[in-house]
């Protein structure tokens, strides 16, 4: 592995915590200018969110050697010693002696001299340790688990107190590492089994998820964009969470759809899908700057029912329809595998999200026709902006009632809710954390 690809695992890590970029912009930006191999750009990537998942960890055994407070330690300095760390703690394919020089190299070439000798003490002590240290469990499994999994104490409190410890546990373990990849079939241009026959002669793995039709996991494809299955519109980047979701709602061919916070499309893509491109979908987005995304998107794909257009779900008037998404925005916690960035913010609006979302949700429903159905669904573990928001808008709208969810094989329900909701907590090679509800008026 060589330095430039740990150079520009730096760059990207420092992008991330200076500038709050998103990882997976701040990333590919830099892979695609950076002319590493592919072996190189595999390593970095690895590199790059390894930290990230990390982070909390690697700051916690870094304060055990450092002889400086961590608040006195400059920030980039702080990035170098966390890559160096997780070389020696979690990469396996690196000698320590490597991990130990390349980031001591690193240190110098960032403007960093003066200090490499205190990076080079701290990573030698830590490699002769070889022993990643923990909080005491006995005083405080709050404190313990935050460490442990690098997730902040307010989320690990949430999680235990709504879903008791042995399903939050799971959750923070399903949480580690990267997430699978996952496609949605474009039926209007292909079947699943054309598509698995034609990415395996691109050298790309494509196995059928036993859950959902028309939904496939994906190994080793690589930059999915220069996949010319892709280019061609036969798929795109989908969730089996937010495919189920879709499922769900089931838009007929022929019916009238109205998607309220639709960019940058893929919930709409797949409506229009199932629509067999056939009726109408009303596409809203508050930014018009994201409208970019879905109209391209559509475009690939050859549908051409969607209408995009600039609007707030929370006051905007609608078309009515017989189908409704309300996919709210949210805090984002069952995606934090995607978004690892996402555990560190400073305010998840926790507090503020439920009253924003029962807002949509409200202004949402009253474009549904009578007889016709609603769904509202976040990305996010959090009973306030889930559960209940659902169940008070069951209590404040008599004229929606709920409607009974029919789970495909596979899926269960792991914790005590409704018949007309679901929570999807992350799992290993499953789906992202992703809340449903449905709803019909009479």
């Amino acid at each position: 592995m060589s330095t430039a690809s740990r150079a520009v695992a730096y760059s990207a890590l420092m992008r991330v915590e200076e500038d709050g970029s998103y990882s997976n912009i701040a990333l590919d930006k830099l892979l695609r200018e950076s002319g590493l191999s592919g072996r190189d750009k595999s390593f970095c990537s690895k590199l790059f969110y390894g930290v990230l998942e990390n982070k909390l960890l690697l700051d916690y055994n870094i304060a055990v050697l450092s002889s400086r407070p961590m608040g006195e330690i400059d920030k980039g300095l702080l990035v170098l010693l966390r890559i160096g760390m997780y070389q020696l703690f979690f990469a396996d394919s690196v000698r320590d002696a490597a991990a130990v020089n390349e980031t001591v190299a690193l240190c110098r070439e960032k403007g960093f001299s003066r200090a490499s000798g205190f990076v080079n003490g701290i990573l030698r002590e830590a490699s002769r340790d070889k022993k990643l240290r923990l909080p005491d469990p006995k005083k405080g499994k709050n404190k313990y688990y935050s460490i442990k999994y690098s997730c902040p104490e307010e989320i690990i409190k949430l999680w235990r107190q709504s879903y008791g410890d042995e399903l939050a546990v799971s959750t923070l373990e399903a949480l580690q590492g990267r997430p699978p990849l996952c496609i949605r079939v474009n039926t209007l241009r292909t079947t699943s089994i054309e598509l698995i026959g034609s990415l395996e002669k691109s050298g790309v793995e494509a196995v059928s998820s036993s859950r959902l039709s028309d939904c496939l996991m994906l190994k080793g494809a690589g930059a999915i964009e220069e996949l010319a299955q892709y280019r061609e519109g036969l798929f795109h980047v989908q969730d089996t969470a937010s495919q189920l979701c879709c499922a769900l709602l089931a838009p007929e061919k022929g019916m009238t759809m109205l998607d309220v916070c639709a960019a940058p499309g893929g919930k709409t893509f797949t409506c229009a899908e199932l629509m067999e491109n056939s009726g109408r979908i009303a596409a809203c987005d508050k930014y018009e700057s994201r409208l970019g995304l879905l109209r391209s998107g559509g475009e690939r794909l050859g549908i051409d029912i969607i209408e995009a257009f600039e609007g707030d779900a929370a006051k905007s008037e609608f078309i009515d329809a017989d189908r409704v998404l309300c996919d709210v925005p949210c805090s984002g916690l069952g995606i934090i595998r995607r978004k690892p960035e996402l555990r560190y913010k400073s305010e998840l609006g926790l507090a503020e999200l439920p009253q924003i979302q029962y807002g949509i949700l409200s202004n949402a429903s009253r474009f549904v026709k009578r007889g016709g159905r609603l769904l509202y669904s976040t990305c996010t573990l959090n009973p306030a902006e889930n559960n209940e928001n659902a169940r008070r808008f069951l209590r404040e709208h008599r004229d929606f009632e709920p409607v009974q969810l029919t789970l495909p094989a596979g899926i269960e329900r792991k914790y005590r809710e409704e018949e007309n909701e679901l929570t999807l907590f992350p799992e290993k090679d499953g789906t992202d954390g992703f809340f449903i509800s449905l709803f019909q008026r009479t």
